[in-house]
């Protein structure tokens, strides 16, 4: 998310590290660098423009604290500036009481708006509310299809057109029957355009005073840059929208549109699509993307996303297991398993402080797929050799565990040798907290992928953040033993 973005950020802010303190000559420096790294993100101009006058302002005005350096000063001058930009967000949503709250979403075709529907619906429902989904988008002829699949799939009903070819009558009839059927949310999937026209715009402005939703949100492609901004602009000064939905924020997405939508529009981002899944949305919230962006993480919502994944007792089991000194290879599979929950790796070492600038380094590496090697090992283990796996002293058998997983004994040479390290830090993990443990297994995990075979600190290592020189070498590294292993598998 912002990959570039946040790595040309935290770049150019880097330059003003070691000068001392921050002058109006060496800041100005720092935010020439800031200023092109937005606009190469996309960031409307007069958008940038106004927020380094803001930031500007804002740094000169501000007390020069002896222990800081420049750049540790402009990163918070920028991250308060940025959520200003992106802020401030309601995520509530007023429900009617004793009555049908109508939700109305719109958005150009190809936005996410149907799948977005879907995920507005199974938010709700896990939040305790009966809603029903309308299918209204008679231009694309598989929405009312894929919406049907979406209500199946997590178990929502759907009110499909019946002989109607106005959307109006269609949204009109859904609305009647959710409220005779006294439904708490109901929500209308609207037509979508490929660009923005009058008789779309017409069409959504009779339905608004028809059914009067009592929120309206605009589902918007974050991919699309300063078109998302441009189109939410349109959608705002006919619908007066309540909100914005930013979808496929997960992937290539420069963030410009985020960053420029309030701004420019005066609407803000209340939720963003994070995936395909039903369960990939998020609450938009200014300050943690803003500490995503500055590499600075995201450790509340990657704890909050935790405790509605995790399966909670499992967590009271390891977490005995661990404060009596117990950690096998079988408990270490099921972590991780625990922790993939939470979607890609390089997606939760974003979200966690000192770890961002980690996801270049890996970028070459397939992690995910070095884990399931390391899994197809500890699975062709017996239950013994996987609660003592240094035990394992005998060659031959390395060589049948070797292949049974379909690796090279070397592979699992290295399992045994990490072993005595990893389960030393998972038991140094029994009464930490959720953040604390989420930093300590997400270092586990990128150390399994490790190809020195060390779950320790490299030599030299301070802990402290990796030089750009320092990430080039590690991924270079893992790179030329991603081809030996390629090899290897070939013979």
């Amino acid at each position: 998310m912002f990959d570039n973005l946040s790595n040309s950020l935290t770049s150019a802010i880097g330059t003003l590290r070691g000068r001392g303190k921050l002058s109006e000559s060496n800041m100005r420096e720092g935010l020439g660098e800031v200023r092109t790294a937005l606009l190469e993100a996309d960031v409307a101009y007069d958008v940038v423009e106004e927020f380094l006058d803001r930031v500007s302002a804002d740094a000169i005005g501000a007390k020069v604290l002896d222990a800081l350096d420049p750049a540790q000063q402009l990163i918070g001058v920028v991250h308060r500036e940025l959520v200003n930009l992106m802020g401030p967000v309601d995520h509530e949503i007023p429900f009617r009481s004793g009555d049908t709250t109508i939700l109305m979403l719109c958005g150009l075709q190809g936005s996410g708006k149907t799948t977005t529907c879907g995920k507005i619906a199974r938010r709700l429902q896990e939040q305790g509310k009966d809603v029903m989904l309308v299918a209204a988008d008679l231009q694309r002829p598989a929405a009312i299809e894929q919406l049907s699949v979406l209500g199946e799939q997590i178990g929502i009903p759907v009110h499909t057109p019946q002989d109607h070819s106005d959307p109006v009558a269609v949204c009109k009839a859904g609305v009647k029957k959710a409220k005779k059927d006294a439904i708490d949310v109901v929500i209308l999937d609207t037509a979508g355009r490929l660009s923005i026209d009058e008789e779309l715009m017409a069409e959504l402005s009779r339905i608004d005073r028809t059914v009067s939703p009592d929120q309206v949100f605009l589902v918007v492609d974050a991919m699309t840059g300063q078109d998302a901004v441009s189109s939410a602009k349109a959608f705002n000064e006919a619908l007066e929208i309540d909100g914005v939905i930013m979808t496929k924020l997960d992937g290539d997405a420069r963030g410009g549109a985020a960053l420029s939508v309030k701004s420019v529009t005066g609407v803000p981002i209340k939720f963003m699509g994070t995936g395909e899944g039903v369960d990939a949305l998020e609450e938009f919230h200014p300050d943690r993307l803003a500490g995503r962006i500055l590499g600075m993480g995201d450790v509340v919502s990657l704890v909050e996303e935790a405790q509605r994944k995790f399966d909670q007792d499992e967590m009271q089991r390891q977490e005995e297991r661990l404060k009596s000194g117990e950690f096998t290879l079988e408990d270490f599979k099921k972590m991780m398993l625990q922790t993939r929950r939470l979607g890609p790796l390089g997606k939760v070492m974003g979200m966690i402080p000192g770890m961002g600038g980690m996801q270049e380094t890996l970028a070459g590496a397939d992690l995910e797929k070095d884990i399931n090697r390391l899994f197809g090992i500890i699975d062709s283990m017996t239950p013994e050799e996987r609660r003592n796996p240094s035990r394992i002293v005998d060659q031959t058998r390395r060589r049948r565990i070797a292949a049974g997983a379909g690796v090279q004994p070397q592979e699992v040479n290295d399992l045994v040798k990490q072993f005595d390290g990893m389960a030393s830090m998972m038991k140094g993990m029994a009464g930490l907290g959720m953040k604390d443990r989420m930093r300590e297994v997400q270092k586990m995990q990128s150390a399994m992928g490790d190809p020195s075979g060390r779950l320790g600190r490299p030599k030299g290592d301070t802990g402290k953040r990796l030089t750009a020189e320092q990430r080039r070498k590690l991924k270079k590294q893992r790179e030329k033993e991603a081809r030996r292993r390629k090899r290897g598998a070939r013979g």
